[in-house]
């Protein structure tokens, strides 16, 4: 089961959100949903399964991440609970169930990852695409800052708190610093966490990530109007990720944004909102 939530009219072409690695639905802001939703898109964000209000695998235990980092750098396949493909056939089946044939596909990081599976496995039911502070999954042009890895991978202390103060710390490190809001950041975190405080989610999401595949040559048979969306001060996915995506997708457009960081920084919603609408116009 997924947990999902819309904005604006049923009858408006749909827009749908998916979110990064860990993160819940509601870090696609309210505001940035409804100025989406005023360019004439019907949006849809949504729990990726193992986080927020959606389904929980716990049944999957959590794999040793240390382990899976080691044997990655040297290209060693390891087991784990689920990969980047049963979250991409979450998302289809989520168009299923809302009765959505085709949609305007829009992920972050993790899920610029996820909707780039959409529109390998299944082209047909996108009608543009955008890939966000994301990569190809290329090790050469996918690869943190140590600096960043240690901030993401450290362990929240227990606690409400904790889980501030590390989200805090963490875009301090991989944000984008001066055009970053504290105060918005600490009320969505703190939210997150009474809405559905769960790492064991976060690190099944990771071993997703760290062992997916690299997805150069499946991209180059894809035929979507699409936009690569990157940072330029992006420390967590370098900007080489996103070049790599714009060239690996026949026709895609590249948009690097100075100072902007690994996230979804406020001052920058309307030049972000444009790119997304001016993509799907290409539709």
């Amino acid at each position: 089961m997924l947990e999902v939530e819309t904005f604006g009219r049923e009858g408006d072409p749909p827009l749908l959100l998916i979110m990064g690695l860990g993160c819940q639905m509601i870090y696609w802001h309210e505001e940035f949903c409804e100025a989406l939703a005023a360019e004439g898109f019907r949006v849809i964000r949504f729990d990726n399964r193992d986080i927020g209000l959606s389904t929980k695998l716990d049944e999957h235990g959590v794999p040793p991440v240390l382990r899976l980092l080691l044997r990655g750098g040297i290209g060693m396949r390891f087991q784990v609970p689920y990969g980047l493909a049963e979250m991409a056939d979450d998302t289809l089946g989520l168009l299923d169930a809302m009765g959505i044939e085709r949609a305007h596909v829009v992920g972050v990081s993790m899920g610029g990852m996820i909707a780039q599976m959409m529109a390998i496995k299944a082209p047909e039911r996108l009608l543009s695409l955008c890939s966000w502070s994301s990569t190809t999954g290329e090790r050469r042009c996918s690869t943190p800052t140590p600096r960043a890895l240690k901030a993401l991978l450290s362990r929240p202390a227990p606690g409400r708190r904790g889980r501030v103060e590390h989200a805090v710390r963490l875009m301090q490190v991989v944000g984008t610093g001066h055009l970053a809001d504290e105060t918005w950041l600490r009320d969505r975190v703190a939210l997150a966490y009474d809405r559905s405080n769960y790492w064991p989610g976060f690190i099944r999401q990771f071993a997703a990530v760290v062992t997916a595949r690299p997805r150069t040559r499946a991209l180059a048979k894809v035929r979507v109007p699409t936009v690569v969306l990157h940072g330029a001060a992006d420390s967590l996915i370098p900007p080489a990720g996103g070049r790599a995506t714009a060239a690996a997708i026949e026709g895609a457009r590249l948009e690097v944004f100075d100072g902007m960081g690994h996230d979804v920084p406020r001052a920058l919603w309307p030049e972000l909102v444009r790119a997304i609408a001016d993509n799907a116009s290409r539709a």
